[in-house]
């Protein structure tokens, strides 16, 4: 089968002022494309039928990292994947997850805000049109009936983002943009822990830019997935800490995504670690304890019994990358 993309309006703004005027536009209906690689296979299964794609490629100011006066490093939304994942100024866990995301072609066309701002996914909704109407829409779709869990009342599509889950580790923000001004938001505040209200941004807003603080501490990035590249996280998880000089821990943040439509902080993990050791035992007790909440579903690669089995693994490995340097 040959899935064609719709019809619509290509437009190509030169600031972030003209592109929230037109995506605040009444009379259209827009939506934003960075590299496109998430958003026109999506198109082409008539999941996003929109009247106008607003470009970004030729607002300059979006793209490039730098380090500002506070010394936290700001990472242009438009800036390429691949960009970021060869760049000696981010922290080594965000090159680390970007490098990881998909392939060579794709990282050299998608973008970070496209990454922090992917659509939820899932196995009933991912497909072609004729499929969905054959075998009944999804919550996501238009249906209803979410059909991971019937029973229910809400979507349980995943969000897929690699970025995500490093940048709440380290404490990130976003800068938001729109006619009616800017605000700066907390990574972890970006996602709704709904399938289809994913994002809390306003339609009409643009994630300009993303805010890395310079006191994140360690920080680590580990990803589970079929194939070695191209394919989505079956699981990721991040963890960021700091230590005292005896390795006793500070603080610390463990965030686990892709098993739930928002990345998940292991908080109770996060709090008996605080004042701990990071001992194997310790490490272990500790990965028990965030994979305890987490309820991954029957809705992407693999079964849900395997992915919720390989979350302690991947926080174990977290933990254990960021005593590494300790011995």
């Amino acid at each position: 089968m040959t899935m064609r993309l719709p019809n619509f309006e290509f437009v190509a703004p030169a600031s972030v002022d003209e592109a929230a005027r037109l995506l605040s536009d009444p009379g259209r209906s827009s939506l934003i494309v960075g590299g496109g690689t998430d958003l026109f296979p999506k198109m082409k299964r008539r999941q996003a039928v929109p009247t106008t794609l607003v470009s970004l490629s030729g607002v300059d100011e979006m793209r490039g990292v730098r380090v500002d006066a506070a010394g936290n490093c700001v990472i242009g939304a438009s800036t390429l994947l691949a960009d970021l994942a060869t760049s000696e100024v981010v922290p080594s866990a965000v090159a680390t997850a970007a490098a990881s995301i998909a392939s060579p072609q794709i990282r050299n066309t998608a973008t970070v805000g496209g990454n922090l701002c992917l659509d939820t996914r899932c196995n009933y909704i991912d497909m072609p049109e004729t499929w969905r109407e054959a075998s009944g829409h999804c919550l996501k779709d238009g249906g209803e009936t979410c059909w991971v869990a019937p029973q229910g009342d809400r979507c349980w599509a995943i969000n897929s983002s690699d970025l995500a889950p490093v940048a709440i580790a380290l404490g990130g923000s976003v800068r938001l943009m729109s006619t009616r001004g800017e605000r700066l938001v907390p990574v972890g505040d970006l996602y709704g822990d709904d399938g289809i209200d994913c994002h809390t941004m306003a339609a009409d807003e643009i994630l300009v830019e993303l805010l890395i603080p310079s006191d994140g501490g360690r920080a680590t990035y580990r990803k589970l997935r079929r194939r070695g590249s191209i394919d989505f996280p079956l699981l990721g998880v991040a963890a960021a800490g700091r230590f005292d000089p005896d390795g006793i821990c500070l603080e610390v943040r463990i965030v686990i995504g892709a098993v739930t439509p928002a990345p998940v902080r292991a908080t109770e993990a996060e709090e008996f670690l605080i004042g701990q050791r990071l001992t194997e035992e310790v490490i272990v007790q500790a990965a028990d304890i965030a994979s305890g909440p987490v309820r991954p579903q029957d809705n992407t690669d693999t079964g849900s019994r395997y992915r919720k089995w390989m979350i302690p693994v991947f926080v174990g490995r977290a933990l254990r990358d960021l005593v590494a340097d300790d011995g």
